[in-house]
């Protein structure tokens, strides 16, 4: 659910007065004169408080990033900064597609402190909240935020719900634009990035201050190159090194067998014999498995821009009015993926021509007048018996297109023969307040802030009883299926097998079996693959109401602060979904041959007189939704409290009280902080709070998303439903540290730790699997049909599909759902260190350096149960890459060093990055990529008496990188950069996945450069 902020935010002060708890903090450099000290004096709202004015001379409890030090880094990009910083996992902003989290996501950016998930991270803009974007993961889209205004970014780690409200469970990321800005400035910046085109930055602001009037417009453009996994050979491995990474037993070239007119196979399965020459494998079991992920980018294509304004004007002496507008638009012209997808439906009755020729295999029929089959038998005459009338391409290990690429890109010399979709975000946000003051030590404010954030989406899917027609030579839209002639005039037949492709689409290897007569058409393609659309919106309002200032109280320490307010919030969620895959205009498999919309009377499958088939929609393997329209609001009081017990100890207490209303409920969180001067060289701190996050609209609507997963050596569509009973998750937050300050050194070492309960998570597939199909053991369906219910079989759905010899292999469909399913616990030591002296040795060099670093201690979720049945475990999910469980990878030590050297207008920097590795826990039972496989053979090729298991990766390297960056000052205000990003070409460390590295931890682009320039006006 979203929810905005009340006014507060952000770092200086306050919370060393109010201590928060657990957070290292690193504060501006020494000599840093940028917009990070912006303020003209004025009294500000801290980051963790409501409260103005707070001491500027407390310690900063939260990371202040300011303008200054990240032109040192080379000024990374937001998403490049937060995947940096050490209390930060799992963020997304790569291409990273197969895993469900990022699905949908591409071109957007998150935040997600602790490794808890994005959405426990919140994320603000200048102390205001920002509408999530509406994907899989409920998550503020950072890419938007305009870049060309930022002041300085502060990191709050650790819960503000007290302060915030929902989703400050881990704790805030706060963008803070400046507001002392004099004339123009204008920058820009080129990174080299080998094997792509590069990635482009440019930014253009202005901003004046006058007597009584303040403005600021900032404009920015981006643009990404795109990068292929070609460009990247290391991270394409064949098949015997990781048959997981980007290999698929349904592809194409495929695999079938020969039947008889009864329907009776007349041979066993095998692999088509164009499988190996087109760079396939032929596996130890006689299939054949195709490689998909080099039509696949690692970045896409992105172009992204902002424009942003802030104007202030004081109308009174004691009255101001403040009003800003952003707005952004991000596309991603053409993501790419592979070039048709796995076809999980079996055609229905009417595809299949009224009878069913196949009724002991399920799967795609194929006659024997097809070309395709007729140059396929006369080329290997000795694999078909006499017997044979046809073929069936079994349900999972076919899909019409893959190797030979599909027919309608193949002319693109860029990206040949991927088939490509769209991404495209629009962001429009609109703050107004007025506040002023009562007196001289009360300020009021009352502000409402509008934020619409719109996402379209659109992918090409198969229509599977189209596949079928055309299969039969019934394909194609001039071609009437009913009364149509197979291959005559506009009926066309599509060729299912590797004769239809004379090279290899990506590879260029030749297929001595390929006959151009026989290949494929782009207008036939076009009729099967067609496009599916996704339109998402969220919308949020918030009205605000505060007042904070003085009690006219004392303590020996001093005044006595106050603030209470009051926040009303309203969101609006909707989906919309295309004609193609929307469930009302294509209910069923044969809806898209026969225009059929009604889901009661769906075409039966496997006889004429059977029942109708379940209305899962046309498409063959992304899903068809249901539109969707949500709308919501929740109020919450809240209120403040900043104690000087003695001048050596504040104290902040903090509560806040918010109504959700229906089936959600309401909650209540205080919070306490504190923190102690012991000495001038030495403080305490530390803190108690509850902290809590509601479903998002998106998480209680009726309905489904579908993710696409790896199950076995099979990606498949995965349906995430909502769940109108979800409640909101708590946690209790605890945390204490120290702070050392001894000259130019500071230092602080704080303790944190995440009490979570009533987790809202995803069923966990993997656990799921492994239940209903434990390793080297029979299925448990029998035992376990509620559990069954839930997956969907080539041999039919649920348990009465699931018999004693039903497979992993079978498995079509997953149904999951979202629930209050687990308890989670997560602690560890934040570590920051730093010393600055402008007279190093003596001379006028100014030198830095320092260290940041976190320790996970641990990070426990509890079991979790589906349907009645426990799927899994507790563990501890620290230093584990947790691949399809509810946790993120989150490696056990993170972080960074540098080290900074710099005398008149030149300065220097070297900065080391480290990520640990992980351990990849599905090694322990021997279950996914680390069980016995069918397919492997022996070294030598022969084909071994049991299956093989392959052992490789199950431990995953840290990544360590260096970055050095140079930066020189000229006359007239411009200043030059340039960087050198990973400078020893370091390899993302191999994992046993699609990409073959772990997309949340590694980084697969090696060295780049990069060079900027600034100038002011």
């Amino acid at each position: 659910m979203i929810k905005t902020q009340l006014l507060c935010a952000c770092a200086a002060s306050v919370l060393a007065i109010a201590a928060t708890p657990a957070m290292a903090q690193t504060a501006p450099a020494a000599g840093d004169t940028t917009a990070d000290s912006q303020d003209n004096g004025k009294d500000i709202v801290i980051t963790g408080s409501i409260i103005r004015g707070t001491p500027e001379d407390a310690a900063l409890p939260v990371n202040v990033i300011g303008a200054a030090d990240l032109e040192k880094q080379g000024s990374p990009s937001a998403v490049e900064l937060l995947k940096a910083l050490p209390t930060s996992s799992g963020v997304l902003g790569d291409s990273n597609q197969f895993d469900s989290r990022s699905q949908g996501a591409e071109g957007i950016a998150t935040a997600n402190l602790r490794g808890l998930s994005p959405q426990r991270t919140l994320v603000l803009l200048n102390n205001r909240r920002l509408v999530t974007a509406g994907n899989g993961v409920p998550s503020v889209d950072i890419n938007l935020i305009p870049s060309a205004a930022i002041g300085r970014i502060e990191v709050l780690k650790d819960g503000a719900a007290a302060t915030y409200g929902s989703d400050a469970i881990a704790g805030v990321v706060n963008f803070i634009t400046r507001t002392d800005q004099e004339g123009f400035r204008a920058a820009g910046s080129y990174k080299f990035v080998r094997g792509s085109d590069g990635d482009i930055d440019a930014s253009l602001s202005y901003g004046h201050v006058g007597d009584n009037w303040r403005f600021l417009a900032a404009v920015s453009f981006a643009k990404r190159g795109e990068l292929s996994v070609r460009d990247r050979p290391y991270l394409t491995k064949p098949y015997t090194e990781n048959p997981q990474g980007g290999w698929t037993g349904g592809g194409n070239p495929a695999t079938f067998l020969g039947i008889a007119a009864s329907g009776a196979p007349t041979t066993a399965l095998m692999a088509d014999t164009s499988c190996a020459p087109l760079g396939g494998y032929v596996g130890a079991n006689g299939r054949c498995y195709n490689q998909y992920t080099k039509f696949d980018n690692l970045a896409d294509l992105e172009k992204r821009g902002t424009a942003f304004v802030d104007f202030e004007v004081d109308l009174s002496s004691s009255t101001k009015f403040e009003m800003t507008a952003l707005y952004g638009r991000s596309t991603v012209p053409h993501y790419l993926t592979s070039p048709s997808y796995l076809l999980t439906q079996s055609p229905s009755i009417i595809a299949l021509g009224g009878t069913n020729p196949t009724p002991f295999v399920t799967g795609f029929y194929v006659p024997a007048s097809n070309p395709g089959f007729i140059a396929y038998r006369a080329a290997n005459p000795t694999l078909f018996p006499a017997t044979t009338t046809g073929a069936v391409f079994p349900l999972l290990l076919f899909r019409p297109y893959l190797a030979g690429g599909n027919p309608s890109t193949l002319g693109d010399p860029d990206e040949p023969g991927s088939a490509r979709g769209m991404r495209k975000s629009e962001s429009t946000r609109i703050t107004a307040e007025l506040s002023g003051k009562l007196g001289s030590d009360i300020d009021w404010s009352v502000s409402g802030t509008y934020h619409d954030y719109y996402r379209y989406i659109d992918g090409y899917d198969e229509y599977g009883d189209r596949v079928q027609l055309a299969l039969r030579g019934l394909g194609g839209p001039n071609c009437n299926y009913l009364t149509g002639t197979p291959g005559v005039g506009g009926c066309m037949y599509l060729n299912p097998f590797g004769n239809a492709v004379v090279a290899g689409a990506v590879n260029g290897t030749t297929n001595p079996q390929g006959n151009a007569a026989l290949a494929n058409t782009a207008a036939l393609a076009n009729w099967i693959f067609v496009k599916g659309t996704t339109q998402v919106e969220s919308q949020l309002f918030v009205a605000d109401a505060s007042i904070s200032g003085s009690t006219g109280l004392k303590l020996p320490g001093g005044a006595i602060q106050f603030g209470v307010g009051a926040q009303y919030r309203y969101n609006k969620f909707s989906t919309v979904y295309g004609n193609n895959n929307n469930i009302l205009t294509n209910p069923c498999r044969d809806s898209s041959i026969t225009g059929n919309q009604n889901p009661a009377a769906c075409a039966p499958t496997a006889s004429p007189v059977g029942p109708p088939s379940a209305p899962n929609g046309a498409f063959g393997f992304l899903g068809t939704g249901r539109n969707s329209y949500q709308r919501g609001g929740n109020y919450a009081v809240y209120g403040e409290l900043q104690l000087p017990v003695f001048d050596t100890l504040n104290v902040q207490l903090a509560a806040r009280y918010e109504d959700y209303g229906g089936g959600v409920g309401s909650t209540f969180d205080p919070q306490i902080r504190a923190r102690w001067q012991v000495t001038d060289w030495l403080a305490v701190r530390g803190g108690f709070g509850t902290t809590f996050r509601a479903p998002t609209l998106a998480n209680i609507t009726t309905g489904f998303v579908t993710s696409l997963q790896l199950i076995g050596s099979t990606f498949t569509p995965v349906d995430v439903n909502g769940n109108p009973s979800l409640k909101p998750e708590k946690s209790k937050n605890y945390s204490a540290g120290l702070l050392l300050k001894f000259g130019g050194f500071h230092a602080s070492v704080d303790y944190f730790r995440y009490d979570l309960s009533s987790v809202i998570v995803s069923d966990p597939l993997a656990a799921m699997v492994a239940t209903l199909f434990p390793a080297g053991a029979p299925n448990t369906c029998a035992t376990n049909p509620t559990l069954a219910d839930r997956f969907t079989f080539t041999t039919g759905a649920g348990h009465a599909g699931c018999s004693a010899a039903t497979t992993v292999a079978q498995i079509s469909r997953v149904n999951t759902f979202l629930q209050n399913g687990a308890t989670q616990s997560n602690s560890g030591i934040d570590f920051s260190a730093e010393y600055r002296t402008s007279q190093f040795l003596g001379s006028n060099f100014r030198f830095g350096v320092g260290v940041d670093a976190t320790y996970t201690i641990h990070n426990r979720i509890s079991a979790i149960s589906v349907a009645g049945v426990k799927v899994a475990n507790p563990f501890d999910g620290v230093g584990l890459l947790n691949y399809q469980s509810t946790l993120y990878p989150l490696p056990k030590w993170k972080g960074q060093a540098f080290v900074d050297l710099g005398s008149g207008p030149v300065d220097a920097r070297v900065t080391v990055y480290y990520t640990d590795g992980l351990h990849d826990q599905r090694f322990d039972t021997k279950s996914g990529p680390f069980a016995p496989d069918a397919s492997l053979r022996n070294p030598d090729g022969t084909i071994p008496a049991t299956p093989i298991s392959l052992l490789t990766g199950a431990d995953i390297k840290s990544f360590l990188t260096t970055d050095f960056n140079l930066q020189v000052k000229l006359p007239w205000n411009v200043v030059l950069t340039g960087t050198v990003i990973n400078i020893f070409d370091t390899k993302a460390p191999f994992a046993r996945e699609d990409y073959n590295y772990e997309p949340f931890i590694g980084n697969p682009f090696g060295r780049e450069f990069k060079i900027g320039a600034s100038v002011k006006f």
